[in-house]
């Protein structure tokens, strides 16, 4: 090992060089190498060893094959699905008379019930019935059976899809696709056939004579169809 200033020989083991008191860098000089690929390592100073890493290619993307989707198929909201039987005309009018009947027997009991009440009413002020103080009376009969007439139909329609004369005869009103009627649909089906009725003259029911599916205008107003259990 010589001095890196004076080039004199010195021991590994010595610090400073005796001639020229320069301080020993240590060095290791690789036989095959030129002269300025010579490099200086201190005793404190490590050797590096780099580790080969092995490069990956972030920017490409995993190929995932092509998920091939079956289009769902949309019900049309305007037919019901499945084979069905249409409810008549005539089996409607049945129906209808029916329930009818059932009306004129809850309004009757109603207004039994009613003027009993107002006669009692009016004995208790030393009066009577009679038709200068019935009006009051007939006002409220008029306005109850309207109330119960629109309650009985909307409310057997929205709850189970028939009302008593269509469940004696085998009817049920259905919504889309055989759906359950909604309350909302059973509203709007009564005040069509209420209001139909009465502009058209009978006219919207006639129209189920030759209607493919036997609807009426109110079915049509309420998207409802009628058909057989």
């Amino acid at each position: 090992m010589k001095c890196q200033n004076c080039e004199t020989p010195v021991l590994i083991s010595d610090e400073y060089c005796e001639k020229c008191g320069a301080k020993l860098l240590h060095r290791r000089v690789f036989p095959n190498a030129p002269k300025r690929e010579e490099f200086t390592l201190t005793p404190e100073e490590p050797s590096i060893e780099f580790e080969k890493q092995t490069e990956h290619d972030d920017w490409r993307f995993e190929s995932h094959p092509e998920v091939e989707t079956t289009p769902e198929r949309v019900e049309s909201p305007s037919e019901p699905i499945g084979n069905v039987r249409w409810g008549g005309f005539f089996r409607r009018v049945g129906a209808c008379l029916i329930d009818v009947v059932m009306i004129i027997l809850l309004v009757g009991l109603m207004s039994i019930l009613a003027y009993i009440g107002y006669k009692v009413g009016l004995t208790a002020h030393d009066r009577s019935i009679s038709w200068s103080n019935a009006a009051p009376l007939m006002t409220f009969l008029t306005f109850a059976w309207m109330g119960l007439t629109t309650a009985y139909f909307v409310v057997f329609h929205g709850m189970e899809g028939k009302t008593i004369g269509k469940w004696l005869l085998g009817l049920r009103v259905v919504g889309a696709g055989q759906a359950a009627l909604t309350y909302r649909q059973a509203l709007l089906r009564w005040v069509g056939t209420v209001g139909f009725g009465i502009v058209s003259l009978g006219l919207s029911f006639l129209w189920i004579l030759w209607q493919r599916e036997k609807r009426g205008w109110h079915d049509f107003l309420a998207r409802t169809w009628v058909i057989r259990d």
